[in-house]
């Protein structure tokens, strides 16, 4: 695949991106298979939690430090190094070592198992635990560099829609790793699941490499663009200080990324609880259409913020502000329905609205920093949606889901009643009293965790409002 320019056309990158068009699409699609490789194995955790949680016994709150802190503390840690180290070196070899080393880690997962060292003892969840740290290590080196290779391949011009496309791995991953890994969960067990798409990541990354080109750095930037041959962190830091509209965008999309991995991370247990459903019956039948309908959102917000781009300039911040907003409505009716159709058209709504925000992120992050300092914008933005958005996010809801677990326990008089019992095989156990204890908080708590999270969409949506007042004064690529 050729991806050289005639010499008398190089200058000409603003207007044409590098490459030609054909190739920048194959790699623009190569970019996105691997963020949707990213996402699968990232997400496939929650997915067969119906199965893998009771079979380790883990409490809510366990679970979101496995799903979020665990993963999301060693990926931020790491990613901003990367990020610097990607500014200068080679990114698709950097992004090609990650992704094996996050694709194995997935497969080592489904090996969890209690290990035994003389007389010490490693619990099956800190083994799981330790794999989902190495996930997290390797997919830290993934977005950085694949945002700033998107900004060489595509004009100023084009990089809305391109950015776009390439965001819609976090929902097409969320949708491949339900229809896998869903029904393999209800097939195989849960472990299966971590091998069937672990492995292939491999595979993937050798082509990658193989067939994907190192652009000049800055290529498609405009005429007389200033470039630094060797940028530091501080200079990036430096210049992002001065952008208030990198900083409001910022947090409006952690705070959706706060309730969005929440959410996402205890949607089938929601279901399960909730409406009985199975891992497999849960991803397929509600999470699935859920992640296609989000997917479609976040690919419909960058191409219509393009389309608007010339007479309403900052329509990438206020359409996903104003698709946050809407979304919190209809989170309310889909976690107190007991309707499952409802709360399936509830959910496809509110995920197509709402996940507009993603394209907003990269397009203003790369859009107001100069070229040289892309990746470690994109790595700064990184580090707060998923220390405080993915980290948090699941542990806030499990943390709160085993709280008014506890406290609705004791209004019902089974103080002292602990969530596992109401898990798994152990539950027939109970008394007929427990048991329906267990019916009423175990499904209600985690029901009511994540409605209180599903407010916050509110103030995330404000945020991405407010960005509109500085965008255009700061945007650098235009």
């Amino acid at each position: 695949m050729g991806a050289g320019r005639d010499a008398e056309t190089a200058g000409e990158g603003h207007l044409h991106g590098f490459g030609s068009r054909g190739y920048r699409t194959y790699v623009l699609n190569a970019l996105l298979l691997i963020y949707i490789l990213n996402f699968i194995d990232r997400a496939l955790l929650a997915i067969v939690a119906p199965e893998m949680k009771p079979e380790l016994g883990i409490s809510d709150t366990g679970f979101g430090l496995l799903t979020g802190f665990g993963f999301a503390l060693l990926y931020t840690l790491v990613g901003i190094p990367l990020a610097q180290f990607a500014e200068t070196r080679n990114r698709v070899w950097i992004m090609t070592v990650c992704v094996a080393l996050w694709s194995l880690m997935t497969a080592l997962c489904g090996l969890s198992t209690e290990i035994v060292v003389g007389s010490l003892t490693i619990g099956a969840f800190w083994v799981l635990l330790a794999c989902r740290v190495g996930v997290g290590i390797g997919e830290a080196g993934c977005t950085p560099p694949a945002n700033s290779l998107i900004a060489d391949y595509y004009p100023p011009s084009r990089r809305s829609t391109a950015l776009g496309y390439y965001a819609m791995g976090v929902t097409l991953g969320g949708l491949l790793a339900n229809l896998i890994g869903g029904p393999v969960t209800d097939a195989f067990g849960w472990r299966a699941a971590f091998f069937v798409v672990g492995l292939p990541g491999i595979l993937v990354a050798v082509v990658f490499r193989l067939t994907v080109k190192e652009p000049p750095r800055g290529y498609s930037d405009p005429p007389g663009a200033v470039r630094k041959a060797r940028p530091r962190f501080i200079d990036g830091m430096r210049e992002l200080a001065s952008k208030r509209s990198f900083w409001t965008m910022a947090i409006g999309a952690t705070i959706a990324s706060f309730c969005g991995y929440g959410i996402s991370s205890f949607q089938s247990l929601f279901l399960n609880r909730s409406f009985g459903l199975t891992a497999g019956e849960a991803a397929v039948m509600v999470n699935a259409p859920v992640a296609l309908a989000s997917a479609i959102g976040t690919l419909a917000t960058g191409w219509l913020a393009e389309k608007l781009a010339r007479r309403h300039p900052n329509a990438i911040a206020w359409l996903p502000g104003v698709g946050l907003i809407i979304s919190a409505p209809f989170y309310f009716v889909a976690f107190t329905t007991g309707n499952l159709t409802l709360a399936l058209v509830c959910l496809c709504v509110g995920g197509a609205v709402k996940y507009g925000y993603l394209a907003s992120q990269y397009t203003i992050g790369q859009g107001v920093v100069s070229a040289q300092v892309r990746a470690v914008s994109t790595a700064i933005l990184l580090f707060l949606l998923n220390l405080l958005g993915y980290g948090l996010g699941p542990l806030f809801i499990g943390a709160l889901s085993d709280l008014l677990f506890r406290l609705q326990a004791a209004d019902l008089g089974a103080a002292g009643l602990a969530r596992a019992a109401c898990e798994g095989a152990g539950r027939v156990a109970l008394s007929p009293a427990v048991q329906a204890v267990c019916e009423v908080a175990h499904p209600q708590s985690l029901e009511r965790a994540m409605l209180l999270t599903a407010g916050l969409y509110v103030v995330a949506g404000f945020f991405f409002l407010i960005t509109c007042r500085w965008l255009q004064k700061e945007m650098v690529a235009r």
